[in-house]
């Protein structure tokens, strides 16, 4: 290869490293030519005055600082470097590549082999697939695989490469970069578990249409396996959409980058309805089915109702109001309050709704009478009712048949089947007729309504009591829900409550706290805080919330919450260097949870008028503070630090805040501040404002102006939340009691 080169070429031809003098060579397709012997004899004698050293001087020079400043980068990257030498078989690779692997220089073996041997078993025919066909082609090399370490462990690597043509046009070595994909692999199994444990079907189409991801419940709405699925493009898979509002909503959000919402009838699955959301993405058009059949099948039964209502009377638009008043609310109480008022006058004179909880013990929950004067005598007989009617009443014999039963001459007929008080109140009353009316649920019966009828109310027609029947009946299922709703929900708060002991009180601090549950039923939640002394001596607040509800963030919470509290006492550390051991530790103990997470140490200043606080925030919210004379602001870390769970090896930074006494300082979850299409910052803008409003309220007479904490976070929470939260709410405050209080 250097016959054409002058001796003084040929001297530093030599003195330079083969694959340096290659490296030029591919990179001068000129000097290539000459060293193939197509050059010219004049070309070459163009080169062999003095200028040619300094040709091929600079070009190495050149080759070089590359050589080194790529290294340098791959290096600080994370990524390694190798270099496989086709002609001698020798394998090279740098000390990132080889700590990747988890092996040292001495037991590499510098070879194909000895790489091959490092790779998963399963992984090796593929990966040698990758690199035989990048060397036969001199194309390029990629491969994802498996890597057994030397501890034991095994990793993801993934591997880019070149192979680099010599003189004769075949493959001369491989060059590339590889670095470790296990925490991308990790954080997609995270995904994909969530993705598969999904209810509704979740699918993603690339730009070309073609199904990239569908999850298992997308399988099953499709009808198909997703390795069939998968690759494949929807209009050719499924023609019957082409044309559809399906296909006119998916080109629109691609086209205008924003998500479609509707709804529509399944071809596969006659009668069933699904709303589907469509939104666009960097990985493509992603799409979420929701079944809603039920609520479908409710909206047509209500529209029914409406339209019924047009062509009927008015007492047959009360079952769709009725039903609709029924189903917007979850308090039995409430639901129940609402029933009764609707069903007088237009059934009756006056009425009472009984609840049973197992056919045995019966309450009288509801009472309305179209007088007002005479709703308290009403009250006084339901209170009275139960305990004294007779074993063989119209009202038990309701329950125990499930079917209606019609008392005529009402007082005379009730008053033989009372006892005790109950007789003269009815009296007062002197109904004309009753009508008992079973309300049932499930193939039980849960409960009745009475109608009483006055002297001059007309009997209610077969219509009318066909209708108090059908009425009755949806009125016992939405009972029914409700009280389960409430069973249910009990549970969950009692075990969240029983989840979070009281916080530990201070001598020198004032803390409150408030735990609100979310509105849905049986949904434990991840909120947590907790407050307590570290033998030092210092007094230390936290906040935190798991990602996720029910039982496992119940746990995880449970578990993070006692790890935070036990590192903090036996190592009384400083809350970053406390939550570094708590996701260390986490790790170690396998709590597989992510979760934000606020934690402050209140510490003696110099001045007793001040006081240092040390706080530290893993992804949460901002604390709130608010200063003596009250000023509100919100204390926002310069660089936001990574929730717990992602990555073990995080930094975690202290700050510190120098307060006054008779500060006040307000942890709180994200319940308190996010709403439904609304942006976070305008939610934490919101918790300024009624904070800001809140203080003057709550400040407490005395020299010292302390707040009333329990009224301020009481007064808080009323202003913040519109009735039950969509999520749940927990709120931590701690107040700097003022010297001498």
């Amino acid at each position: 290869m250097t016959e054409w080169l002058d001796p003084e070429l040929a001297g530093i031809r030599a003195d330079l490293p083969d694959d340096g003098v290659d490296h030029l060579l591919a990179r001068r397709p000129a000097w290539r030519e000459r060293a193939s012997g197509s050059g010219t004899r004049p070309d070459r004698e163009a080169h062999a005055d003095g200028g040619t050293d300094a040709v091929l001087a600079d070009l190495a020079a050149r080759y070089e600082a590359d050589r080194l400043s790529w290294q340098l980068a791959v290096t600080a990257g994370g990524v390694g470097s190798f270099d496989w030498d086709l002609r001698t078989g020798r394998l090279a690779w740098d000390d990132q590549l080889l700590t990747i692997f988890g092996v040292d220089r001495a037991q590499f073996g510098g070879t194909i082999d000895a790489f091959y041997a490092l790779v998963e078993p399963d992984d090796r025919a593929r990966v040698a697939e990758a690199v035989e066909g990048a060397v036969a082609t001199c194309g390029a090399y990629e491969a994802e695989y498996r890597v057994l370490r030397g501890d034991g462990t095994v990793r993801w690597v993934k591997a880019r490469g070149l192979a680099l043509a010599g003189p004769d046009g075949r493959a001369a070595r491989l060059l590339g970069a590889a670095y470790d994909t296990t925490s991308e692999r990790d954080a997609e199994a995270r995904m994909d578990r969530v993705l598969e444990t999904m209810p509704g079907a979740f699918l993603i189409l690339d730009d070309e249409w073609r199904f990239r991801y569908v999850n298992s419940s997308g399988e099953r709405l499709l009808g198909r396996p997703r390795d069939e699925l998968e690759g494949g493009v929807l209009w050719e898979l499924y023609p019957f959409v082409v044309g559809t509002q399906v296909e006119e909503s998916y080109r629109a959000a691609v086209r205008d980058g924003k998500p479609r919402i509707f709804e529509v009838g399944s071809e596969l699955h006659r009668g069933h309805w699904y709303e589907v959301r469509a939104w666009p993405g960097p990985d493509g058009l992603s799409v979420y089915f929701d079944d809603v059949t039920e609520r479908r099948a409710a909206q047509d039964e209500a529209r029914a109702a409406r339209e019924l209502e047009q062509a009927s009377s008015r007492r047959l638009a009360l079952l769709s109001e009725v039903g609709d008043h029924l189903s917007s609310t979850l308090e039995t109480e409430e639901a129940v309050r609402r029933l009764a008022r609707h069903l007088v006058p237009t059934f009756g004179s006056w009425c009472l709704v009984t609840m049973s909880e197992d056919q045995r013990h019966l309450r009288d929950i509801a009472a309305w009478h179209e007088d007002p004067t005479r709703r308290a005598t009403v009250a006084r007989y339901a209170s009275l009712r139960i305990d004294s009617l007779a074993p063989d009443a119209y009202l038990f014999r309701t329950l125990r048949t499930g079917e209606p039963v019609v008392v005529p001459d009402a007082t005379s007929s009730i008053v033989r089947v009372l006892s005790g008080g109950a007789r003269d109140v009815l009296r007062e009353l002197a109904p004309r007729t009753a009508y008992a009316v079973p309300m049932r649920s499930r193939g039980r019966t849960v409960g009745a309504i009475t109608i009483f009828l006055d002297e001059g109310s007309p009997d209610l027609g077969t219509e009318d009591l066909a209708l108090l029947v059908q009425l009755a009946d949806r009125a016992g299922l939405a009972l029914e829900n409700a009280r389960l709703y409430e069973r249910q929900r009990e549970i969950a708060v009692a075990l969240q409550r029983s989840l979070l002991s009281a916080p530990a009180q201070s001598e020198d601090l004032d803390v409150v706290v408030r735990y609100v549950a979310a509105a849905e039923a049986a949904q434990v939640g991840g909120d947590w805080y907790d407050a307590f002394v570290q033998p030092s001596g210092h007094t230390v607040v936290a906040i935190g919330d798991v990602m996720g509800h029910d039982t496992p963030a119940a746990a995880a919470m449970s578990q993070l919450r006692t790890l935070l509290r036990g590192v903090a006492h036996t190592t009384s550390g400083t809350p970053a260097q406390v939550l570094a051991a708590l996701e260390s530790a986490s790790a170690a103990l396998r709590v597989d949870a992510m979760a934000t997470a606020v934690v402050a140490r209140f510490e003696p200043a110099d001045d007793d008028d001040l006081t240092t606080m040390r706080w530290t925030n893993a992804g949460h919210l901002p604390p709130l503070l608010v200063l003596p004379d009250g000023s509100v602001s919100l204390l926002e870390p310069g660089r936001p630090e990574l929730v717990l769970g992602l990555d073990p090896g995080t930094t975690r930074t202290d700050r510190t805040t120098t307060v006054p006494r008779g500060c006040t300082l307000l942890l709180y979850t994200d319940g308190l501040v996010e709403r439904r299409g609304e942006h976070l910052r305008r939610g934490l803008a919101r918790l300024v404002d009624e904070v800001t409003r809140l203080v003057p309220l709550a400040r407490m007479s005395g020299p010292t102006g302390a707040l009333d904490l329990e009224r301020l976070v009481d007064d808080l929470l009323g202003r913040m939340t519109a009735g039950p939260p969509d999520d749940d709410i927990a709120v931590l405050a701690v107040q700097l009691r003022p010297l001498g209080v």
